[in-house]
């Protein structure tokens, strides 16, 4: 099944990570280029870093400064993630473009791209709720509350997956179409934010 490989590629992006554990550090694709492999963990790595970022701009102690090339940073990884989604669903349209679509095929309501983004975050959220249940200075209660919402990702992980395999197998079929959207965002065009477009 296809997100047994995603999943697999989503731990070891996220056990690669945390080896150094730092927003900072140099990435390395293990996989040749032209791969669902290399586009999978290209696209976890870049949501593990922002999980880093995320967690950092959140100290309340954070200089300003630093807080503020901290958001351009995040900006920049956002608009990286949502690329990354957008190869990740063309490397499907042209796996599927000789597919037969049925006449009575029906579209889902995300590409396949964006539903493996969530289970990527799912990933992240499953190692760090993981390392609560481990941590050897928190209380009883906070574990056990910890391993209760770990319970639910796990589960969460499961329907996800096979969510996307059925709807793979439903694509490779023509029991359902993609049609995918490029994500218009406007914030970082000079021509539609209207404070950028004021800069020039």
């Amino acid at each position: 099944m296809f997100t047994e490989l995603a999943n697999n590629t989503f731990v070891q992006v996220i056990d690669k990570y945390h080896e150094i554990d730092s927003v900072d550090q140099p990435f390395e694709n293990p996989f040749s280029a032209n791969t669902i492999e290399h586009l999978l963990y290209r696209k976890c790595w870049i949501d593990t870093v922002q999980w880093h970022y995320e967690d950092i701009i959140r100290d309340p102690e954070i200089d300003p400064v630093g807080a503020l090339k901290l958001k351009r940073q995040i900006d920049a990884s956002n608009q990286d993630r949502t690329d990354m989604v957008e190869y990740i669903d063309s490397y499907f349209l042209d796996q599927y473009k000789d597919v037969a679509t049925k006449s009575d095929a029906t579209i889902n309501s995300e590409s396949p791209a964006w539903a493996i983004d969530r289970l990527s975050i799912l990933a992240l959220k499953i190692y760090h709720m993981q390392e609560e249940v481990n941590r050897t200075d928190a209380s009883a209660e906070h574990k056990a509350a910890c391993q209760k919402k770990l319970d639910v990702l796990l589960e969460q992980r499961v329907d996800l997956s096979t969510a996307i395999d059925q709807l793979l197998a439903d694509i490779e079929v023509g029991n359902k179409y993609m049609k995918v959207y490029k994500q218009m965002k406007m914030y970082n065009d000079d021509e539609l934010n209207p404070v950028l477009r004021g800069q020039k």
